[in-house]
């Protein structure tokens, strides 16, 4: 795959930067809102938080989980519960995801990637398709994982691929050569389901 990215050794600032940069542009291009989608679990949320310090114009920029369990939103499972506390004291507007809802075009699609080779909540077990008529599905991983033992909500490859540029952030040797093997197509596991329909730029900062 020709239009991947890897970046090793990248600290939070540095991504946090490289996102300030590309969401500028992609204000700077647009005539009204942009929407990004960004993934949840640990790794995201100091990268966040540096974001969030950077001086973007966050009232024209919409904020979308990639997936969610389906728990409460004060639940410290919930994904759009600590994205909610981060970003909308800055002025971002946070969605979250239900059942019907019809995701925008992503500015940028983030993602992060489990062990098992699942992206947002597209577990092995849910057989993602890059040909999924929806936009959205509830699913539930198995098996569940004992931290978070819940139903999912989770964008659909089409959804998240419905972007201008995608980018995974991962950390450990072992994510990483299992996202190097779905970029040389030596596995079927949903990361490598994504790079294969993917048609824009993707970056790995690992």
């Amino acid at each position: 795959m020709q239009n991947v990215a890897i970046l090793p050794d990248s600290s939070d600032q540095a991504i946090a930067d490289w996102l300030f940069d590309r969401l500028t542009a992609a204000l700077a291009s647009a005539d009204g809102a942009i929407a990004i989608t960004v993934p949840g679990g640990s790794t995201p949320f100091p990268i966040l938080a540096e974001l969030a310090r950077r001086p973007l114009d966050w009232s024209r920029i919409a904020i979308w989980p990639g997936d969610d369990r389906i728990v409460p939103e004060d639940h410290p499972a919930s994904n759009i519960g600590r994205i909610r506390a981060l970003l909308e004291p800055v002025g971002a507007r946070v969605v979250a995801l239900s059942e019907g809802a019809v995701p925008p075009h992503f500015a940028i699609a983030w993602l992060g990637m489990g062990g098992d080779g699942h992206i947002a909540s597209l577990f092995p077990n849910t057989d993602p398709r890059a040909d999924d008529p929806l936009a959205l599905r509830r699913l539930t991983p198995d098996p569940l994982p004992p931290e978070a033992p819940f139903d999912r909500l989770s964008l659909t490859i089409p959804a998240l691929l419905n972007s201008d540029a995608v980018i995974f952030v991962i950390r450990g040797e072992d994510k990483r050569a299992l996202f190097e093997a779905a970029v040389r197509s030596e596995h079927d596991l949903p990361v490598a389901r994504l790079l294969g329909a993917a048609h824009q730029p993707v970056t790995c900062f690992a």
